[in-house]
């Protein structure tokens, strides 16, 4: 039976995957140092979804401790490695930029030196969409330079992108980043637009709407994020990038549009300038994607909002 490492497997994305793999049975080791960056208690029923699973361990350590790591590593012996472990938001690393560079920089060589010494198959890593800066031309495609990033975020996962072509380079270590483009979807991140749009609609405060409005997302439901990942780490190319986002760009007001539809209540918009570190327009090019992943984006964001606002009325409305 497969054993496979999940860092981040408290988060949003390392959840779903999580119990993609446990529910065919694979042997799951689940890491995250439970931080406080978003409200904990999220992680929490996170984590204890998954510990339903008899398939399911879990240890509580942050990839930044070498020591704690190696040990962990070395008992539990992985066949492969997903690291979704990273400190996430492009706005945050304007304030804190040091933790970037602590979880996604130190954190992500501690475990490419854990798989080049502990004869890991294979390594799959989160990479983003924002590698992409302030790029005019859409869809982003993987061929296009990605050398002018606008946040300190994008940098660390660009500089991840590197480090792993390096590794995969000198030590024959199997490594594919994975480019995501805007993930929703139920058990989604707090600081995220989509679950402060429906926090805020549902509070009856206005919601921050910036560029004033003039904003495009390619948004990526939850299940086909997944889906790339799980073909990622069957594929197992040696040295990989794909996209994976929905293949489409949305304006911004159809989103809240959905939203409101969903809550059966209409938003008071804040329209406020762009935020430093933001873009205009994200498009993910999927053709790559699709040639050798097999990756096809099934949800659209009229299917796919709604059921975010199911679970979210389910999991918050007893809390606001």
């Amino acid at each position: 039976m497969e054993k496979i490492l999940v860092t981040g497997s408290s988060g949003f994305i390392g959840m779903h995957l999580c119990e993609s793999l446990l529910n065919e049975d694979f042997l799951v080791l689940g890491i995250d140092n439970m931080n406080n960056y978003y409200d904990v208690r999220l992680k929490m029923f996170r984590k204890k979804k998954l510990e339903q699973f008899k398939n399911f361990k879990f240890e509580n350590i942050d990839i930044c401790d070498l020591s704690l790591l190696r040990k962990v590593i070395k008992n539990f012996k992985p066949n492969k490695i997903v690291n979704l472990a990273a400190q996430a938001g492009v706005r945050y690393s304007l304030e804190n930029p040091h933790a970037y560079i602590d979880s996604n920089i130190v954190g992500f060589m501690n475990i490419l030196e854990m798989c080049r010494f502990n004869d890991v198959k294979g390594l799959v890593y989160a990479s983003s969409s924002s590698v992409y800066g302030g790029n005019e031309k859409v869809p982003f495609s993987i061929k296009d330079r990605v050398d002018k990033p606008i946040s300190i975020y994008a940098a660390s996962k660009k500089a991840n992108e590197l480090m792993a072509h390096t590794y995969s380079h000198l030590y024959g270590l199997n490594t594919t980043g994975l480019r995501f483009f805007t993930v929703y979807g139920p058990w989604g991140r707090p600081d995220m637009a989509m679950y402060i749009f429906a926090e805020n609609i549902i509070k009856n405060k206005p919601i921050p709407v910036f560029n004033y409005g003039k904003m495009k997302r390619d948004f990526t439901y939850i299940s086909d994020i997944v889906d790339g990942i799980r073909k990622a780490l069957d594929k197992n190319y040696q040295c990989e990038i794909f996209n994976l986002g929905n293949n489409k760009t949305e304006d911004l007001f159809d989103m809240i549009k959905i939203i409101e539809q969903s809550l059966d209540k209409k938003a008071t918009i804040d329209l406020m300038e762009i935020q430093p570190g933001d873009v205009e327009k994200t498009f993910a090019d999927i053709n790559h994607s699709n040639d050798l992943l097999g990756y096809m984006p099934a949800v659209e964001i009229k299917e796919g909002i709604p059921k975010f606002i199911k679970w979210f009325k389910s999991y918050k409305l007893d809390r606001i």
